[in-house]
């Protein structure tokens, strides 16, 4: 196997034995033929757009399979043996006749779009053949590139996904997705083409993550600022992580009146803010933190566990009372499906739950765009009173390679005229230190989940709207952290808008060449993180 997609990649040049993140090479190499299969369909549902045909079970479907291909999403092989690799065959097939009857083409040159399993063979030893590394181009810096657009692209299939399961979708988004996915067999394109596809792809995924907001707000209102208790109450519990709103919903309305108390772990903590969320009287807490420490906490967890996207590991101890939905899978734990949350509930109600109420403090969450722009006016008489000197976005993913300390000491350091932004798991890092406000306002103000980046760019160009000025000449310095996938379609957004000087860590992606990088560094500023000291001296002065 070769991975290195994450940013915990072996040695920090790529997996080759065992996924750091606990995926086999089995499950690796049925990922990588999954995602050559969904090439083949791309470059059938591309040309078929030019004849008028497009099918929405394939735009569907192309998301959700590079979703089960992001990091710490699916692990189960007989998934990808008998649910997602063939049905990309079946609807390529469909689609080509489709394409035909149209006008289109009725035949195609490219090996990925005729491709099909050999039914004497294993699956998963066909897929051995299938490693990304030979399916691109042999210049080390296109590959580069192209390897930048396929992350992604898959950042950005997590977010159309959660999108379209609330119904908003878009079918540029779809189009896009196949014209990069079919690209890679273009071999007319050149570093400077697949530069602009990679931007092209921050541009889509712009797009993206505000159909999200709209689906998100739309569907559960703008969230507002809440205090979330860390302590649990006594009785039985079921503990909800990922990051799917609907599934929370869903797991809400089914618990009503059962004595079932939920608390949300990891992403799910800004649910908390969610006027429709938080009407549960159910609906309590938040327990743990980052998704890289769930196998102490879990284990710790007296009662149900529900995982609902991306984030899972290995279970230990609890694989008996951990369940899976949507596109998670592990080898073993029980999966749920159409929302049909009994078997979870049956499972909670059969342990023993907590003891007795516990008080451990509380967090504030629910800050996005609406509760922020909402004060707008406070923070700009406080920039230009002088009370706020400078706002520091210090984002991202968390992980568990060393390094990651430096996110906790930097804000700590931050000095007290100064705000801190925050947003996705990174900020469990930080999430419970006591900053307090400046004239009412909190230094430390959650933004949401990493599926809420988009209210981090509404609050920058606002400001920027606000002191007519860009971005890059706000009092805002972004200072990120990386672990997967959507961190890699949210860093192309932003290079996409034109952002500058970001600060990034805690290394920089291994898939990354020395050429593409000092690109990147001479166009954008982009730089690895230092030391807080250093860093905060080199931006503050």
């Amino acid at each position: 196997m070769f991975c290195y997609q994450c940013e915990q990649t072996a040695k920090g040049v790529g997996c080759d034995k065992f996924g750091v993140c606990g995926k086999g090479p089995g499950v690796a190499a049925l990922q990588d033929m999954l995602t050559y299969a969904v090439r083949g369909l791309a470059v059938v549902a591309h040309a078929g757009r030019a004849v008028g045909v497009v099918d929405p079970a394939v735009n569907r479907f192309t998301a959700e399979a590079l979703f089960s291909t992001l990091t710490n999403v699916n692990f189960d092989p007989e998934r990808f043996e008998r649910v997602l690799i063939p049905r990309a065959v079946e609807l390529r097939e469909n689609l080509k006749a489709a394409v035909a009857a149209a006008g289109g083409p009725s035949a195609f040159a490219e090996p990925s779009a005729t491709w099909t399993p050999d039914p004497l063979t294993a699956l998963a030893t066909q897929a051995e053949n299938f490693d990304i590394q030979r399916d691109h181009s042999a210049d080390p810096d296109v590959k580069s590139v192209q390897h930048i657009v396929l992350f992604g692209l898959r950042g950005v299939a997590a977010y159309a996904d959660h999108a379209a399961i609330l119904g908003q979708e878009d079918d540029a988004v779809y189009a896009f997705m196949h014209k990069a996915l079919a690209a890679v067999y273009d071999a007319g394109l050149d570093l400077n083409a697949w530069v602009a596809l990679a931007l092209e792809t921050g541009a889509i995924n712009l797009r993206t993550m505000e159909l999200l907001d709209a689906a998100n707000t739309g569907t559960y209102g703008h969230p507002v600022p809440t205090s979330v208790p860390l302590g649990p109450k006594a009785g039985k519990a079921i503990l909800v992580s990922g990051h799917d709103l609907k599934d929370l919903r869903d797991l809400l309305e089914q618990t009503r009146d059962t004595g079932i108390t939920i608390y949300t772990h990891g992403e799910m903590l800004p649910t908390h803010g969610y006027p429709e969320l938080k009407k549960y009287p159910h609906f309590h807490g938040h327990y743990g933190t980052a998704w890289q420490n769930q196998q102490k906490e879990f284990a710790a967890f007296p009662g149900a566990i529900l995982m609902t996207t991306n984030c899972i590991q290995k279970p230990t101890t609890y694989m008996d009372n951990i369940f899976t939905t949507g596109l998670v899978g592990w080898p073993g734990a029980a999966h749920v499906r159409n929302g049909d949350f009994g078997p979870v509930i049956e499972k909670a109600l059969a342990m023993p739950g907590f003891a007795a109420d516990e008080d451990k403090g509380s967090v504030l969450t629910g800050f996005g765009h609406n509760a922020v722009l909402g004060v707008a006016d406070q923070v700009i008489a406080g920039v230009r009173s002088g009370a706020i000197r400078h706002f520091f976005l210090v984002a991202g993913c968390d992980g568990a390679k060393p390094g990651r300390n430096y996110y906790t000491e930097f804000v700590e350091k931050v000095p007290a005229d100064c705000v801190v932004l925050t947003l996705a798991c990174g900020k469990f890092r930080f999430f419970d230190k006591q900053l307090g406000d400046i004239g009412g306002i909190p230094r430390l103000l959650d933004i949401g989940q990493c599926n809420d980046a988009y209210s981090a760019i509404r609050i920058a160009t606002a400001l920027a709207g606000a002191f007519e000025c860009g971005v890059n000449d706000l009092p805002l310095s972004m200072v990120l952290s990386w672990y997967e996938q959507k961190a890699v379609a949210i860093l192309l957004t932003l290079l996409h808008l034109g952002v500058k000087n970001i600060r990034l860590g805690p290394s920089l992606p291994a898939f990354i060449t020395p050429a593409v990088l000092d690109f990147l560094v001479k166009t954008y500023g982009i730089r690895p993180i230092a030391t807080p000291d250093e860093d905060l001296k080199a931006i503050l002065g």
